[in-house]
């Protein structure tokens, strides 16, 4: 009874104007990502999942320990974990991949194939999906192009995303529409064949590695620079001055002539970065 009447504590808690307005002026500020007031439903029933980890009953409690010392940033992340939006697919946006075998990988220093790896980093990577299939894009080029080599970075703010990136096991339905001949290749399908799982191949998890990363941290502290950025569908979620700005500090880290993909509801018209538009959606370094 007393589990119950627990349940029903949670469903019934309720944001005030007062408490949106708190957690969201915290979250664009801290984080970049807008939080309108048509959002507070959504912010509240993704919240309830922290309010029943911690056993609180309201907000007015959760907010408190979200703010206090003994929920220091730890549960800040926890927080940030449900509020991110975390949508992504196997090959999204497919005329990337295609330019990148069409048009990138053919004109590349042959430098790539002696020494220094071809770079290339996924900046909100979710769970994992697109590093992958950019590892798979590379993997078919390097395998008609003997001796290629090539490394993968994926970021994102959820340590939740990451670990699922990180262990690389995805459900059947993931990989449906992706072709047989590159199923075989990459994905490995459980032994037990009740749980429906794949999961991507060892070798390219090994070329692979994932960070957690804040947009709008002053700094990303990383001491490389990139081939090619893809940055898509994550630009969506800011205003356009925090844009600019996420997308300046990427620029940093990306070589001269070098390549920055973003997502096709995305515009940077009018911005003064130092890349220059040769497709919609495709930049490269100047």
């Amino acid at each position: 009874m007393n589990y119950i009447k627990q349940v029903l504590n949670y469903n019934n808690a309720k944001l005030t104007e007062h408490q949106f307005k708190t957690l969201s002026d915290f979250i664009f500020s801290n984080y970049g990502i807008k939080m309108p007031k048509e959002k507070k439903i959504m912010l509240q029933s993704r919240l309830i999942k922290r309010l029943r980890a911690l056993n609180f009953t309201n907000f007015n409690d959760y907010i408190d320990f979200v703010f206090s010392k003994k929920g220091d940033s730890g549960e800040i992340i926890h927080m940030m974990d449900v509020v991110s939006t975390n949508k992504t697919d196997f090959f999204r946006e497919p005329v990337h991949f295609e330019f990148m075998t069409n048009n990138i990988l053919p004109q590349i220093n042959r430098s790539h194939y002696i020494n220094t790896p071809y770079k290339v980093w996924s900046a909100g990577s979710s769970s994992g999906e697109e590093a992958y299939t950019i590892a798979i894009t590379l993997q078919e080029w390097a395998t008609k192009n003997k001796g290629f080599k090539y490394t993968i970075a994926g970021s994102d703010i959820s340590l939740t995303m990451l670990n699922h990136a990180s262990k690389a096991i995805y459900n059947n339905k993931k990989i449906v529409g992706i072709p047989d001949s590159v199923k075989r290749k990459y994905f490995l399908r459980s032994k037990d064949k009740a749980k429906k799982q794949v999961r991507v191949i060892g070798e390219l998890r090994s070329k692979t590695r994932f960070f957690r990363l804040n947009f709008m941290d002053n700094d990303y502290k990383i001491n490389e620079k990139f081939d090619l950025i893809f940055c898509r569908n994550t630009l969506i979620y800011f205003d356009k001055q925090t844009q600019e700005n996420v997308l300046s500090k990427l620029c940093k880290h990306l070589t001269l002539g070098g390549y920055l993909f973003i997502g096709h509801s995305e515009s940077i018209i009018g911005s003064t970065l130092p890349i220059k538009q040769i497709k919609p959606t495709i930049y490269v370094k100047i």
